[in-house]
């Protein structure tokens, strides 16, 4: 059996939409689980009362319709017009829990989220935006809130996707979060087998 061909694609910045305009134009987009997790499927349908929940970097936003279906109050944001277009094409009517905005930028203002749902963003941004992303989810999450999902272990300098160490993930969060939940996921895509875990961070007061 053949191998699946990879489109050659111009070179752009992972940082910038440009990077995952194109590939989401040409379709390839092989982080893409076309569902939602049984991790998360677990994990929340575990809680007693609907939350509200950000999913930054959302992609196609599989995941806001199970959200929404369970009365949570969900907002996905990604800064790629091609990704927020798919994700709209994808959700039909509740494609207005889908906006493009930038992570990092104001269009969020003050607004303060129980969850943050953590699926492939992380390891999309190069590494010398982890401070200032691990800085962005504690201004993000209240105490007691808590960021959730999945997080990719792995030594690679090429990316995306880009593996973060155990350790310099725990030096990042841990001046305002503690880990409470970690397991390893059972339904892993191909580009995260093996190297992946699900894991809960509460943020402390």
């Amino acid at each position: 059996m053949g191998s699946a061909i990879i489109p050659t694609f111009p070179k752009h910045d992972p940082a910038s939409p440009a990077f995952w305009d194109v590939r989401f134009d040409a379709a390839f987009t092989p982080w893409d689980q076309g569902g939602v997790p049984q991790s998360l499927v677990d994990y929340i349908t575990q809680i007693p009362a609907p939350k509200k929940v950000l999913i930054p970097g959302c992609g196609s936003a599989h995941e806001v319709r199970f959200f929404a279906g369970l009365g949570w109050d969900v907002t996905a944001i990604d800064f790629s017009p091609a990704a927020v277009a798919r994700a709209k094409q994808l959700l039909g009517e509740l494609g207005s829990h889908v906006r493009k905005a930038d992570f990092f930028g104001d269009a969020l203002g003050k607004e303060r989220f129980s969850t943050v749902y953590e699926r492939a963003f992380l390891c999309a941004l190069p590494k010398s935006l982890w401070p200032a992303w691990a800085a962005r989810i504690a201004l993000l999450i209240p105490p007691d809130g808590r960021l959730t999902g999945f997080f990719f272990f792995d030594n690679n300098e090429k990316g995306p996707p880009f593996g973060i160490a155990r350790a310099e993930l725990v030096e990042l969060l841990s001046p305002h979060f503690d880990l409470i939940e970690e397991s390893v996921p059972t339904d892993s895509i191909a580009v995260f087998a093996g190297k992946e875990r699900w894991q809960v961070w509460q943020r402390r007061a």
